[in-house]
């Protein structure tokens, strides 16, 4: 019974049948934890970004 159970887990171990799929899904989750980690951060880098080149337009077409 024991080899059954040993030899089960082996096959399931090197079954590398949708590994992709949980790689892409591990990879996305941590993404989203990031981004909900460092949301104002974020949001205020954005916004400076998005004043300067604001500002940056403005001087062109002065």
């Amino acid at each position: 019974m024991m080899t059954m159970l040993a030899e089960a887990a082996k096959g399931l171990w090197k079954d590398e049948e949708g590994l992709g799929t949980l790689e892409m899904i591990m990879i996305i989750a941590v993404l989203i934890a990031v981004v909900l980690v460092f949301r104002t951060e974020i949001v205020k880098v954005v916004k400076d970004l998005i004043s300067t080149a604001g500002s940056k337009s403005q001087e062109v077409f002065d």
